[in-house]
């Protein structure tokens, strides 16, 4: 069997619409960080206020993500994912007029940005059922690749059309913009059809343990979300220490926008890849190169020359590119339809949670050591979290499972390997990706990244 056998997955009408949704709604996303970021130093002058507005979206996404998770397998999610645009739509655009109005309220922004934290929440995790609902297995491996290479694409050109409209505009139409893509988003999901198998209703407590048995029932994905988690605390250490490094002892700020445009470039070179590489054992070789990652932080310890910095960058970011959409087939592959929103919430908890860590941390320990330490430590950890990946059966094992032709050719009927090796009727999921005002990118939930990026993980299929 070959994928010539199946249709591309733009011939498919829902995969279509999810596709156009997706590269909508993070094109909008794209413009927010930066826009965020001037209106509310305009308006306060406070790098703490910014923090506070942040903190708004960051906190109840996090709290609440569980409980995402199990709606989002008990409801229709196309359901799910059409109210929480609306209302994400509705909070974008009332931070819109708020800054349009020329005396904006901090308190107003931050309720605003909590809004659209909590309905971010329970989007997350309907991206995964939406796109493995519909595409089928043999073509999800390019469908998320191609989600990917154009969600990256978005990303690439979002913060120079943010600098557009904030020096011609003004912040508010940044937020405008955003919020009108929520609506475009939610107009396609109107049309979306897709097939929902609800999961057995049981108490909420009930719901979060199976979920949470999923996820320790299989080496690989626990084993891979500590590697996650580490790589995100490792991201926020770099995009702590990364600038002032740069701009004091590699030759200047244009060296460190050199490395931010470097890691867009090598994210999308990434996803590209994955859609037309192959390998067999597609998790480890995506977890090796999760591993990369230690490169540049190494670099920028030891104050290598800017070029080698850059590049080592490029490659690093390369890795993450190529490990979201593989991650995503696999996850979508692994497990029944019925816990994968509940899969999909536990690992954007655990990879966004251990951002913030990376960001107290990292001012806090090169303030007692100097910068080169906490850098090289956290290249140590990222290389053994990533890389000790190869010591996992399952990790080596996911891949070869399912059918001869691997992720690409995955079962036709649908049937995957369950927890106890016990074929099972289940089928995909897909997108990491992190949160309406910065990240979101998955193989790894790269909060931290995607604000390098310009965007943010796995924000889901249609989007975080």
């Amino acid at each position: 069997m070959t994928s010539t056998h199946h249709p591309h997955p733009l011939r498919l009408p829902a995969f279509r619409l999810l596709f156009l949704g997706r590269t909508i709604s993070t094109l909008g996303d794209a413009v927010v960080p930066a826009a965020l970021a001037i209106a509310v130093t305009r308006a306060t002058g406070s790098s703490s206020a910014l923090a506070l507005v942040l903190g708004c979206a960051m906190v109840p996404r996090l709290l609440l993500l569980p409980l995402g998770g199990v709606v989002g397998d008990r409801v229709d999610p196309r359901l799910v994912a059409l109210v929480t645009d609306l209302v994400r739509a509705a909070a974008q655009i009332a931070v819109g007029i708020e800054l349009l109005g020329g005396r904006p309220s901090l308190a107003a922004v931050a309720a605003a940005e909590a809004v659209g934290g909590i309905a971010s929440a329970f989007a997350m995790p309907t991206a995964s059922p939406l796109v493995a609902a519909a595409v089928d297995g043999p073509q999800r491996m390019r469908a998320n690749a191609l989600l990917a290479s154009a969600v990256n694409g978005a990303r690439l050109g979002g913060p120079a059309l943010a600098g557009l409209l904030v020096l011609t505009a003004g912040p508010g139409w940044a937020f405008l913009l955003d919020g009108a893509s929520f609506l475009v988003s939610a107009a396609l999901l109107t049309r979306l059809k897709v097939q929902h198998t609800p999961a057995e209703r049981r108490s909420l407590r009930a719901d979060l343990l199976r979920g949470w048995s999923e996820v320790r029932s299989r080496d690989w994905y626990w084993t891979s979300l500590i590697g996650h988690a580490v790589w995100n605390g490792a991201a926020a250490v770099l995009l702590t220490l990364g600038p002032l490094i740069a701009s004091r002892r590699m030759g200047g700020e244009g060296v460190w926008i050199a490395m931010t445009q470097a890691a867009a470039f090598g994210v999308l070179a990434g996803s590209l890849l994955a859609g037309r590489y192959r390998p067999r054992r597609p998790l480890l070789v995506a977890s090796l190169g999760l591993a990369l990652y230690a490169l540049p932080l190494v670099a920028l310890a030891v104050t290598a020359p800017a070029p080698v910095t850059v590049a080592s960058y490029a490659l690093a970011m390369t890795g993450l590119g190529f490990l979201n959409p593989v991650w995503q087939t696999v996850v979508q592959q692994e497990f029944p339809p019925q816990v994968l929103a509940r899969v999909t919430s536990y690992d954007w908890l655990l990879s966004l949670a251990a951002a913030p860590l990376g960001y107290t941390l990292a001012p806090l320990a090169a303030d007692a050591w100097g910068s080169t330490g906490p850098l090289l430590v956290t290249a140590a950890l990222v290389a053994l979290a990533c890389g000790g990946a190869a010591l996992v059966p399952g990790v080596r094992r996911v891949g070869r499972t399912t059918d001869a032709h691997d992720l690409t050719e995955g079962p036709a009927s649908g049937l995957t390997k369950g927890p106890t090796g016990d074929l099972t009727d289940g089928r995909r999921s897909l997108d990491k990706g992190p949160g309406a005002i910065g990240p979101e990118v998955t193989g790894v939930s790269s909060t931290a990244q995607e604000a390098t990026v310009g965007a943010a993980r796995r924000d889901p299929t249609i989007r975080t």
